[in-house]
């Protein structure tokens, strides 16, 4: 059992990583690390095949570019959420790279979305935070980690697309919208209210605890919507800066929504918080019957997951896992072409090993969702936290890197990411 499930977690990574050019996740911190990054795509692979299709199909891509807007289409009960969101972000993150001629990306999230949109991370944050504390879905708050800081230090952008970003570019203003755009239409949904109002029927003093709930999570929205950047990052430091900034705000945010949540639970009865957490399940049941066509891969993802599960005993498997190690971070590439010498290789080892040791930390293995808003938000603001802290360890190691390498060695280190991607 314990090779098949070996084999087929290393087969996942090397079905997404088809190519020097897509192979850009790093793998490393043992055996079990290369397992629970494979798990990772494998949990999002019956989503992700969805997304694919929207990205291709004409209407899904039309009608998310006439609109900006990810929630315009969910409206319709029949529109699969994880479809939208893919045919949006994933326009938007091609369409500045390489003049939208590739159809996929590398820093390509498992459900299909991107972490990193152009100059902006986390373009869902506000959606993410709302679906994992009132519905209980997770899912894509999961997703973001070890890969999104890959991206941030080697940027699949090269700075003549970055630019596409920042203004009108012509008629390709049309097709690449601008970050401040893409930040304004990523999160529109806010509180849904009505939906949360019918379920609970609250009294008059509920729903006035409701509304000041309703109104604190538009201030949160607000407040993740400042920490869109104004301007590009055209640096490593930059984007991980970017990073703790965006992430600083979520945690902001949920601190904003904390008190309010709390009082507008604590107003209700037993019956009527049961009801509130029976969406939570609702959502839970309809993602499952989306998973099931895939039940195979889920278990084996499921069984992967588990504390014990370890494919050292695989042979085949452990040959497959430094191959792809090689295919990862470039870092003889870096050192020849930098020229660095023994102590700037060594800490950009030191920036190697401390970004990889994250796969550990921000390890994207589904947890059970907690019963409560409350104890939901807890968790979110908790995952936030973890990811800030590892960012800001990593932004230190990359500041140790570059102290002292000159101008020259800078520029060549920020064409890195690109050259990998072209």
């Amino acid at each position: 059992m314990g090779l098949a499930l070996a084999g087929a977690a290393l087969l996942t990574v090397a079905v997404l990583l088809p190519s020097r050019a897509e192979a850009q996740f790093g793998i490393r911190g043992g055996p079990v690390g290369v397992a629970r990054f494979a798990v990772g795509h494998v949990l999002g692979l019956s989503r992700l095949r969805h997304s694919r299709m929207a990205v291709r199909g004409s209407r899904y891509r039309s009608a998310a570019l006439r609109s900006q807007d990810p929630r315009g289409a969910e409206r319709d009960q029949r529109a699969n959420p994880y479809v939208i969101r893919a045919a949006l972000t994933a326009q938007a993150a091609l369409s500045g790279w390489h003049g939208g001629r590739r159809p996929q990306g590398w820093w390509r999230h498992p459900d299909g979305s991107y972490g990193w949109v152009g100059p902006v991370f986390w373009p869902f944050a506000h959606d993410d935070l709302t679906n994992a504390i009132i519905l209980g879905d997770s899912t894509s708050l999961s997703l973001y980690g070890y890969g999104d800081i890959y991206a941030a230090i080697f940027a699949p952008y090269a700075a003549t697309e970055l630019a596409a970003y920042t203004g009108p570019q012509g008629r390709r203003a049309r097709k690449v919208p601008s970050a401040e755009t893409l930040c304004d239409a990523s999160d529109t949904g806010g509180l849904p209210v009505e939906r949360i109002a019918s379920t609970v029927q609250p009294n008059e003093l509920q729903r006035t605890a409701l509304d000041d709930l309703a109104s604190a999570w538009n201030a949160a929205r607000d407040t993740i919507r400042a920490a869109c950047p104004a301007q590009v990052p055209a640096a490593a430091s930059e984007r991980l800066g970017l990073m703790r900034e965006r992430l600083e705000a979520m945690i902001k945010a949920t601190d904003e929504v904390a008190q309010p949540l709390s009082k507008f639970v604590g107003l209700l009865s037993d019956d009527q918080k049961a009801r509130l957490n029976a969406l939570a399940n609702e959502r839970r049941a309809a993602l499952a019957a989306v998973q099931r066509k895939d039940a195979p891969k889920d278990a084996q993802a499921a069984a992967a997951c588990k504390p014990d599960y370890d494919p050292r005993y695989d042979e085949k498997a452990q040959r497959q896992y430094e191959q792809l190690l090689q295919q990862q971070w470039p870092a003889d590439d870096i050192a020849t072409t930098l020229k660095l010498d023994e102590v700037a290789r060594a800490r950009f080892e030191v920036l190697q090993d401390t970004t990889l040791r994250t796969m550990e930390t921000l390890s994207a293995c589904p947890t059970e969702a907690a019963a409560t808003p409350q104890a939901r938000l807890a968790a979110a603001k908790a995952r936030l936290e973890t990811m800030l802290q590892a960012v800001g360890g990593i932004s230190d190691a990359f500041a140790d890197f570059e102290a002292d390498l000159s101008d020259e060695q800078k520029a060549a280190f920020e064409a890195i990411g690109p050259k990998r991607g072209a």
